[in-house]
């Protein structure tokens, strides 16, 4: 069973919401971690966005990454630009991906304006995952 790690700056928005989909595309052929460089805490918006969609993010909690370094991981993807490049070393035949995802918590304007900014970032997201999960995981 692989273990996958999804990084991010704060662990509140955008790997919540990729760790949400890929527990829900791979189910239990991987375990699936999120954390962040710092921890912010998970995005109500982001649960609300998810929930949307029909998956329930409102159990996770916002992690460090130092609390996995001892997860022998196989897969690392980062989901933002500072992330990627304050990821720490991690041992092992792992492989490395990354994307950078617009952080819908810096998005601004009204109430439904900022809403349907972390839809556009949950759908950019969801169809990331999908095309990961279809061409390096086997479910």
């Amino acid at each position: 069973m692989k273990n996958i790690l999804v990084l991010c700056t704060g662990n509140s928005c955008r790997s919540q919401i990729a760790h949400g989909y890929l527990q829900s595309f791979v189910g239990d052929k991987a375990h699936i971690y999120s954390a962040g460089i710092e921890t912010h805490g998970v995005n109500p918006k982001a649960i609300a966005v998810m929930a949307e969609d029909g998956i329930n993010i409102s159990h996770h909690t916002s992690n460090h990454v130092d609390e996995y370094v001892t997860v022998p991981f196989d897969c690392i993807i980062t989901v933002c630009d500072h992330a990627n490049e304050a990821c720490p070393f991690f041992p092992g035949n792992l492989q490395r991906f990354h994307h950078n995802f617009p952080d819908p918590a810096k998005a601004t304007g009204t109430p439904e304006e900022i809403m349907n900014e972390f839809r556009k970032v949950r759908e950019m997201i969801k169809t990331y995952v999908h095309n990961f999960v279809a061409e390096y995981i086997n479910v």
